[in-house]
């Protein structure tokens, strides 16, 4: 930096183009989040006037305009869209140092959770476990959204993520929780009345319920032969059924209509109760995980550290053993 900046009437100017920047940047973080001035400001606490008029010093001093205004719209321009992922980043960092040293002043942990999950795995696991984390920090509270769609952190304002499957997204820290086992499942009314697959060939002539994931697509079964993944995608005149809800997939096995993979989760007690019986669980794929995501582990809030810790333990507590095949299955189930 040129010394003269820092000499003479350097600190004044500096001081003053910082407290101007940093306002500015804060308003315009929050209406490029929010969409709108109105809200922007509602969420700072502070009039729409005043994050209107801190935009538009940003934006004199930076010498561009950010926002396409309408009276029915806000919008980013190109300019505003750049600015933005440059630096919302470092806003984030540094109102989580804010949030930490506030909580270390004040004590217990306490604020809001922001917390989604893939809606089976939310329903059964996470959402029971809720009682007793409130229980244990009562100045915590929690919304809970449960949504089989990609996450998006920013956007949806989201804390804590719960996800399944595979884990692509480097720019999230992601632990697993436990391991996911998938199970392909049938009722013993459908082995009675169709068999079972013995082999990887024979699951073309049985029927399908199909689990069709938040993009439209229908979920490919997956299975572990020699070595290898291996994909089964069930298709008509065999797929007869098809669901956007891992449970209702579930009640249409349990009722005879088909068979279908799902995670072990979802049909361990039926497994163990002898609602369901488990096909080809030696092709059973063993690359998958539950997944805790969260953003960052710098500066993690209180709030969000004591919920990971809590729910990666207990989760790991309920990890169910893995279910054996039927033993002495009769032959006239295999098909």
């Amino acid at each position: 930096m040129d010394k003269q900046i820092l000499t003479g009437a350097g600190p004044d100017l500096l001081a003053s183009s910082f407290a101007t920047s940093y306002a500015g940047v804060v308003a315009f973080i929050a209406v490029a989040a929010e969409g709108s001035f109105a809200k922007a400001g509602d969420r700072l606490g502070i009039g729409r006037s005043a994050v209107s008029r801190s935009v538009q010093k940003l934006e004199d001093q930076l010498g561009v305009r950010l926002f396409v205004r309408t009276t029915r719209s806000t919008s980013l321009t190109r300019e505003g869209e750049r600015f933005y992922q440059n630096c919302h980043e470092g806003v984030r960092r540094v109102v989580q140092a804010l949030d930490d040293m506030r909580e270390l002043r004040e004590g217990p942990p306490s604020g809001h959770l922001r917390v989604c999950s893939t809606v089976g795995f939310g329903r059964k696991v996470v959402a029971p476990l809720l009682s007793g984390f409130r229980a244990a920090y009562p100045d915590i509270s929690i919304d809970l959204l449960l949504d089989d769609g990609a996450t998006d952190f920013t956007r949806d304002r989201v804390d804590v993520s719960f996800r399944n499957g595979r884990m692509e997204d480097s720019q999230v820290i992601a632990r697993q929780l436990i391991p996911m086992r998938m199970v392909l499942c049938a009722s013993p009314a459908y082995a009675r009345s169709h068999g079972l697959p013995a082999t990887m060939e024979a699951l073309g002539d049985h029927r399908c319920v199909n689990f069709r994931l938040a993009s439209g697509r229908v979920y490919e079964w997956e299975f572990l032969v020699d070595g290898q993944l291996r994909k089964f995608l069930p298709r008509p005149p065999g797929a007869m059924m098809a669901f956007d809800d891992a449970d209702l997939v579930l009640h249409a096995v349990l009722d005879g209509h088909g068979l279908a993979q799902m995670a072990a989760y979802q049909a361990d007690d039926h497994l163990r109760a002898g609602r369901l019986l488990s096909c080809l669980p030696q092709h059973a794929p063993r690359d998958r995980g539950h997944y805790i995501c969260y953003l960052s582990r710098q500066h993690l809030p209180s709030r969000i550290r004591v919920f990971v810790d809590y729910m990666t333990a207990h989760i790991r507590a309920l990890e169910s053993h893995d279910i054996p095949a039927p033993a002495g299955m009769p032959a006239v189930l295999a098909a």
